[in-house]
Parts: C-alpha cells; sequence; structure tokens
C-alpha cells in the first residue's frame, strides 16, 4: 500500500474542516483522553512533548499536568487553532514539527504520541524510535495511543505500531489498556518499580 500521507494532506484536511476528525463533542474521544490521562504513572511531568496535538484538546489536559509543554503539528492551521483553545498559558508552547526529521532540543521526561505514528511510514517510524531511544539519560514516560482499525493511506495500523513499539523499547511497560477502537501503552525508563512499590505499598 502506498504511504501517501503528508504535511499537504493535512493542511487539505483543516482547510475543508475545522475538526477534521470530529474530536470536538465525541463521548469516545473525551473517554479516551480520560484514559490517556489515567495511564500516565506520575502526577506530574517537568518537560512534555505531544506531536500531533491537532486542534489542542488532549494538549490542553496535559498541560495541567506539565511545568512545561511542547506541542507540535505539521499543520499551521491545526496549531493555531491549539493556541486558541490554550492562550493564557505561557508554560504551553507549539511549534511547527515533522517528524521524524524535527526533532525538537529539550531534556523531556514525557512523550505523549497519540493518534499520530501511524501516519509514518515503517521507515520513518523506525528513525523516531532510534531518536527516542538516543535520548538524555533520565526518567522518561512514552505513552501511545492509537486508533486500531484501517486507515486509507497508512502502511501501519495502530495495533502494528504498538508491537513494533514493545519490540524496540526495553523500558517499564507501566500500562497497557486494549480496547475495541484503540490501543494504549505506557513505558518508564528509569524507574522499575510499580507506581504502589514506588509509594511503599508492597
Amino acid at each position: 500500500m502506498p504511504h501517501d500521507w503528508n504535511a499537504e494532506r493535512f493542511d487539505a484536511l483543516y482547510r475543508d474542516s475545522a475538526d477534521p476528525w470530529a474530536l470536538e463533542g465525541s463521548w469516545y474521544e473525551q473517554r479516551k483522553r480520560a484514559l490517556v490521562l489515567a495511564s500516565l504513572p506520575q502526577p506530574r511531568y517537568r518537560f512534555a512533548f505531544e506531536p500531533g496535538c491537532a486542534q489542542g484538546l488532549l494538549t490542553l489536559e496535559l498541560a495541567a499536568r506539565c511545568d512545561r509543554l511542547l506541542a507540535g503539528d505539521c499543520s499551521l492551521q491545526a496549531l493555531d487553532a491549539a493556541r486558541q483553545r490554550l492562550r493564557g498559558q505561557p508554560h504551553v508552547r507549539f511549534a511547527q514539527t515533522v517528524l521524524p526529521e524535527q526533532w525538537p532540543a529539550g531534556c523531556f521526561d514525557l512523550l505523549v504520541f497519540s493518534e499520530v505514528l501511524y501516519y509514518l511510514a515503517p521507515a520513518a517510524l523506525d528513525v523516531l524510535i532510534d531518536r527516542v531511544l538516543a535520548l538524555p539519560a533520565g526518567p522518561l514516560t512514552l505513552l501511545a495511543c492509537h486508533w486500531r482499525h484501517p486507515i486509507e493511506g497508512c502502511t501501519l495500523g495502530g495495533t502494528q505500531v504498538h508491537e513494533r513499539l514493545r519490540a524496540a523499547l526495553p523500558w517499564t511497560h507501566a500500562c497497557a489498556v486494549h480496547d475495541a477502537d484503540f490501543v494504549l501503552d505506557a513505558w518508564t525508563r528509569g524507574s522499575g518499580a510499580s507506581l504502589a512499590a514506588q509509594e511503599g505499598r508492597l
């Protein structure tokens, strides 16, 4: 299957609709965001990176859990909408990013890949995983959440993306959610203990 998702295609989607994935007002999306937030093992993070932020609905909720947050998207129209949604929150910064080429500088302790990695060609996903593995040492949480059903123009589906992540990441697998429609996984680097163990509950 040819891989035909690129920045131009995303721009075209946002020209046709301000909400191309019907994120606004969806209980499915609201529930999924709640599960994403509940799956983060730490209550707060110093510096997070969320590529593929779209209109910023998840970004808004992540902002409450982060001292600093960098939200990226390849679509300038999406970034403009996200900026408007998070206006008045100076700890959130926005940048146009095309992954994996435009990986931002920063010592992140949280990476959130929500509904974005299946838009990469397999070779590009491998490059991105290598970039993640090369990040400076220190505590790090990586959360990924993706639609399980086929997407036109995507070589990989969400299930395949997560299979590749599980095979490549040598970190603690902290959480897994297998919903009928999406798959969610979280990994932590730098702490092998479970959250209950960290709190002395074991």
